[in-house]
């Protein structure tokens, strides 16, 4: 399975949230430990991945069929010939 490059829009909401998120919890916890520190800098980066898979992926185009002109005159010529018949 090919595995689709990520966008900007991705990269930058997952890289904003583990930022943010990091500095909100060390503020918010008043941790001085090392472990304590670690285990917020996990958990910011774990968030800050959700955060950038849940963006939603940009759509491929849809290729859209379309008549041309002469068929589309050729339909109509031929539908009352086959209906009175």
């Amino acid at each position: 399975m090919i595995m689709p490059r990520p966008t900007a829009a991705q990269l930058s909401y997952g890289s904003c949230t583990v930022v943010f998120s990091t500095l909100a919890m060390l503020l918010l916890s008043q941790t001085s430990s090392g472990v304590g520190i670690a285990v917020i800098a996990v958990a910011a980066l774990l968030l800050g991945l959700l955060v950038a898979m849940t963006v939603p992926m940009p759509r491929k185009p849809r290729v859209v069929a379309m008549r041309r002109p002469a068929e589309a005159e050729r339909e109509k010529a031929e539908e009352p010939a086959l209906s009175q018949s």
